[in-house]
């Protein structure tokens, strides 16, 4: 992907302003996972799509610890990766899940696990990768974000993992993993440099 059509990377201001306008929609709880699963985990819009509770739940049913994000519900062959939880994304994967299931419930029927997690307002399905890219394409319309798609999350969240990673004693091939990335190559293309990081650089040699 060319330099120029790549998605903007949200800024800090606008991680925060987007999740403080998610807190009012009618959609709440489903809608700020959405959006962590973007700048949180990194996930592309069919990710997010295809992610069941299954594999954001422990044996027991209990959100765990990690995503264990099957190759079905990635890219490729090969797109199927486990990702750490952050965790202010498993606590608002718990209230949507504590939300669903008491819907559930009401209707009579028990928590089925093999369910999406993302469903849609109309009926409840599950949504498909072009509506959540869509989706996010309404989200920073309103917010007014220019440039910013639903790869924008994502971009964000790999190129703040990259410049983490040494403070966090791994190495890009850590960053290359949890992107689902097959070399470095694609990994570094969504990388922002930082011209103050170089300065500090080369005065470490």
């Amino acid at each position: 992907m060319a330099q120029g059509k790549q998605a903007k990377i949200l800024s800090e201001a606008q991680i925060r302003a987007t999740t403080q306008y998610l807190a009012t929609t009618r959609n709440s709880l489903r809608d700020t996972v959405i959006f962590m699963l973007s700048v949180k985990s990194g996930f592309r819009a069919k990710e997010i799509a295809s992610l069941t509770w299954q594999m954001v739940t422990d044996p027991e049913g209990n959100i765990a610890d990690a995503i264990a994000l099957q190759n079905i519900a990635s890219k490729g062959k090969n797109g199927g990766r486990t990702i750490p939880l952050n965790k202010d994304l498993k606590k608002a994967l718990q209230s949507l899940k504590d939300f669903a299931a008491a819907k559930r419930l009401e209707k009579g029927f028990p928590f089925d696990l093999a369910a999406n997690v993302i469903t849609s307002e109309r009926g409840g399905g599950r949504m498909s990768a072009n509506s959540v890219a869509h989706w996010f394409k309404r989200l920073y319309g309103n917010l007014a974000f220019d440039g910013c798609s639903s790869h924008s999350g994502r971009r964000s969240a790999i190129s703040k993992w990259a410049k983490n990673i040494s403070r966090a004693g791994g190495s890009l091939k850590d960053v290359m993993e949890l992107a689902g990335h097959k070399n470095l190559a694609t990994t570094q293309r969504y990388i922002v440099g930082d011209t103050a990081a170089k300065r500090k650089l080369v005065d470490m040699v």
